[in-house]
């Protein structure tokens, strides 16, 4: 009779540890595990005033660079010059291969004597034509005196008119003939300059004083018209094609203060200033393009070299500011998580200008006082569960 009060002991006290396991795998799950509710920090909306700026990269460039090729296809017959070698104003660089352009050259010169001879030959021939004119003048007036008086016939003083006739219509041949040998002196006069410039174009000199900075084409090459022999760029000007993201280019203008840091020299920070701004935006990266200059040009630049830039802008007046990080997207919408009456609730946000200790301008979308989230544990879903904390930082155990 003592055995069934000793087996309900027993089921009572495994019912209670099942019970009890329950309960802390349920305890776990809700505080600590899976189920248990994601920590956030927020930030209160507020109206301050940003000194902001604006980040971009760029390249180093020369601020005037020059492309030197031959005006028609050609082969290189020689290149004087090395890469990095400074040039002088007017310098012979580079020779293409002149093929028969001497000849044609001789030739032009050849038909401009034949040209200025027979100029020679049709000047004597309008004077003959304006003497023989004189001529038949005078004898048609003496015969029309001697007509009137009926010392000849009508006949003869015809014939005295058709002399006269004809030697108006040779002075007009010879006149056509002295302009056609002067067009033709200016014609072959062109084709010779024309010759002359096309030699001239085969010995490539340097349009200033100026580095070299890539050779193109090496000796016994055959390049096109306008392509590249050898570049040359200004030894003394130096800018930076600075890119920056065309969401955060707002304000951006020529005389902007710049903060320039090269990637070879990444702990001596250079001062510049925005000395361009492109009318045309990049459209494939999205992004706005500005040339940066030094206010002292450094040693040892490097045409290429990447450089980090920031420039800053005027401080704003006091408007609504929330941090960076706070800003998310959600379902392809940027915008932040606004808590109301212990809800999450994503809203869209219009930002404005960016300052460089991590807060943002908003313009549209919030008010003063309101509270956003600015870091949590997991990606923030409107229904999941949570918990507003200090810092998501464990505080270290003592």
């Amino acid at each position: 009779m003592k055995i069934f009060p000793l087996l309900s002991s027993k089921r009572f006290l495994i019912l209670f540890a099942v019970l009890t396991l329950l309960t802390s795998i349920v305890f776990v799950a809700l505080r600590i595990g899976p189920l248990a509710p994601v920590r956030i920090t927020i930030v209160r909306i507020e109206n301050k005033s940003l000194t902001p700026t604006i980040f971009g990269i760029g390249g180093v460039e020369a601020q005037q660079s020059w492309l030197l090729g031959p005006l028609a296809a050609g082969r290189v017959l020689r290149v004087h010059v090395n890469v990095g070698q400074q040039v002088k104003l007017g310098q012979l660089l580079a020779e293409m291969d002149p093929l028969d352009l001497d000849q044609r050259y001789a030739s032009q010169e050849a038909l401009l004597l034949k040209a200025m001879s027979s100029l020679t030959a049709a000047q004597a021939q309008l004077d003959d034509a304006q003497f023989r004119l004189e001529v038949a003048n005078a004898n048609w007036a003496r015969q029309k005196e001697l007509a009137h008086q009926n010392f000849i016939s009508q006949g003869a003083l015809e014939i005295r008119e058709q002399e006269l006739l004809s030697a108006h219509v040779v002075l007009k041949v010879g006149q056509a003939s002295l302009i056609s040998a002067r067009q033709e002196i200016l014609k072959i006069k062109a084709d010779k300059q024309a010759a002359l410039l096309q030699r001239q174009s085969m010995r490539l000199t340097a349009p200033a004083d100026a580095v070299v900075t890539s050779r193109d084409a090496e000796a016994g090459s055959t390049v096109v018209a306008g392509q590249a022999v050898l570049r040359l760029s200004q030894p003394t000007g130096f800018w930076i094609k600075m890119r920056v993201d065309q969401g955060r280019s707002f304000g951006l203008a020529v005389g902007l203060p710049a903060v320039i840091v090269l990637r070879s020299n990444p702990l001596k920070p250079l001062a510049g200033k925005v000395e361009r701004v492109e009318w045309q935006s990049d459209v494939v990266t999205e992004e706005r393009i500005a040339q940066v200059s030094f206010d002292r040009l450094p040693s040892n630049l490097s045409i290429g070299e990447m450089a980090e830039i920031t420039l800053t802008l005027p401080e704003t007046a006091p408007s609504l500011i929330l941090p960076q990080v706070s800003v998310r997207q959600f379902q392809g919408r940027m915008g932040v998580w606004k808590l109301t009456l212990n809800q999450l609730k994503f809203v869209e946000v219009k930002l404005g200008l960016f300052s460089p200790d991590g807060w943002v301008q908003v313009l549209q979308g919030m008010k003063q006082g309101d509270e956003v989230v600015v870091y949590s544990e997991k990606s923030i879903t409107p229904e999941m569960r949570f918990k507003v904390v200090e810092t998501l930082m464990k505080k270290p155990s003592t």
